[in-house]
């Protein structure tokens, strides 16, 4: 795996969508708040600012950045444990988020029809949500592997941040 195939599903991509997993969401919103937040907020520690400024890269590149409500629930969720302080952090942080939601396409799959899946039992709702809609129409990125593999199995094309990380990319 090289940057040329990045380039290549990024530009097959560009204008149909890049769905983006939880934890690479949660990223680039605590990062675009407040780049100093991310090595420090607890849920993405795991990450750097030059992590930030890959995430904040790749979804600059792509005219369509899809989501769906079980993901930005999770962010929601997720973003409620950063801490208060100092004052109004969170209140300014959500507005932020209130923000990146507007630029986001919301996509959409009834629970009640994503629990009926083959993957379901193994993946949960939010990542059997990201099976059942990318299918032939955007391109997933995330850094879960057992995801990715799932993905890939499926014939769904999917970037592992992962690979970014190693690999490099720039637009």
């Amino acid at each position: 795996m090289n940057t040329n195939y990045f380039n290549t599903l990024f530009e097959k991509y560009r204008n149909k969508g890049l769905l983006i997993d939880s934890s690479l969401l949660l990223l680039y919103i605590v990062g675009s708040y407040s780049g100093g937040q991310v090595e420090k907020f607890k849920r993405t520690r795991k990450y750097s600012s030059d992590d930030f400024d890959v995430i904040s890269q790749i979804v600059n590149y792509f005219s369509r950045v899809i989501t769906t409500p079980n993901i930005l629930t999770e962010v929601s969720n997720l973003s409620g444990q950063l801490p208060e302080q100092p004052i109004n952090m969170k209140v300014d942080y959500f507005q932020e988020f209130a923000i990146k939601i507007c630029g986001l396409d919301e996509s959409y799959e009834p629970s009640r029809e994503i629990c009926k899946t083959n993957y379901f039992k193994k993946f949960g709702l939010t990542d059997s949500s990201i099976i059942s809609l990318s299918k032939n129409k955007y391109l997933v990125l995330t850094d879960d592997f057992p995801l990715a593999g799932m993905l890939e199995k499926l014939s769904i094309d999917v970037i592992n941040f992962n690979h970014v990380r190693i690999m490099g990319w720039k637009n």
